[in-house]
């Protein structure tokens, strides 16, 4: 039976960042392991513990942790996401996991979904104990997203939203704060499709989630890059899950990164949209993750 338990460890400034470790049952030797954590916006209960847990029965021991301001990790101002921070925190996660008891430290691998895919690929390049990475749905370039996602006349007043936002925080102010979604047009909103809507706003059981971020998250999110890393991640081999129909972080642009990834690397598509991966293509996505880590990590 696989055991789920609670662990903590610290990051920079104190920060005690909360996760779950899943133990599937062992006879005593070292087993290879997975690092995981949860995408822009999002908690651990949003869509990603069932990869956890067929992770864990596939014969690995999985950490997934929750990024710093989410979730029932510390971290002020809650719910504030700045991607190099949310890097940094995860190799305290890997420095974690290696020494965790009865974790193999030579074979580790780490899985990311949306916001963490493209941290996924930026850690694939940049963090050598990691023996392989999966990044599903990734963010590949916040700035061609914004292109995309963005209509011409609305960014002209956002522009000004980031500029008020700076001068407040720079009176002492609390940072300024939007929606994650919302069906509304006259509220300010990351996300307004109804996929979208329905991912976020699923229940909770911990209730450790709002449906706030704050503004800046949105600048770092339009200025964070992580496709610029990819074709660095190789020697380190790379899986990149894509859905086919995609429109939050663009099945062409994850299709053209794939194609600067260097050898090895894999590519898996599922059919449908962003979030599709986490409930009708479940098996698919998670699949094709499972038999990955077992080629890379055995």
């Amino acid at each position: 039976m696989i055991q789920r338990l609670n662990v903590e460890f610290e990051a920079d400034g104190g920060v005690m960042l909360r996760a779950w470790v899943f133990v599937p049952p062992g006879k005593g030797e070292l087993l290879p392991a997975i690092s995981m954590a949860h995408g822009y916006a999002g908690t651990r209960e949003h869509g990603i513990e069932r990869f956890a847990q067929a992770f864990a029965d596939a014969g690995f021991i999985v950490l997934l942790h929750e990024h710093r301001g989410f979730g029932a990790s510390e971290g002020e101002p809650r719910q504030d996401i700045d991607p190099w921070r949310q890097i940094a925190d995860w190799r305290r996660a890997l420095s974690f996991l290696e020494s965790y008891e009865g974790v193999d430290p030579a074979r580790l691998g780490l899985w990311g979904t949306s916001y963490a895919g493209g941290h996924a690929i930026v850690l694939g390049a940049t963090d050598r104990r990691l023996r392989c990475v999966v990044a599903q749905v990734p963010t590949i370039s916040g700035y061609e997203q914004g292109l995309r996602r963005i209509a011409p006349e609305s960014v002209e007043a956002l522009e000004q939203a980031f500029a008020n936002d700076e001068r407040g925080q720079a009176r002492g102010e609390p940072p300024m704060r939007q929606a994650i979604v919302s069906a509304d047009p006259n509220v300010p909103a990351a996300y307004r499709a109804a996929d979208a809507l329905d991912f976020y706003l699923q229940p909770i059981t911990s209730g450790l989630w709002d449906n706030t971020v704050t503004l800046r998250s949105t600048r770092a999110a339009r200025m964070y890059e992580p496709g610029a890393w990819i074709s660095r991640v190789s020697p380190t081999p790379l899986l990149m899950v894509v859905a086919s129909h995609d429109t939050i972080t663009v099945t062409d642009l994850a299709l053209g990164a794939y194609e600067k990834a260097l050898q090895p690397k894999r590519l898996v598509m599922f059919s449908g949209g962003h979030f599709d991966g986490y409930t009708r293509y479940f098996r698919e996505s998670s699949s094709a993750a499972v038999e990955w880590f077992r080629e890379q990590l055995s």
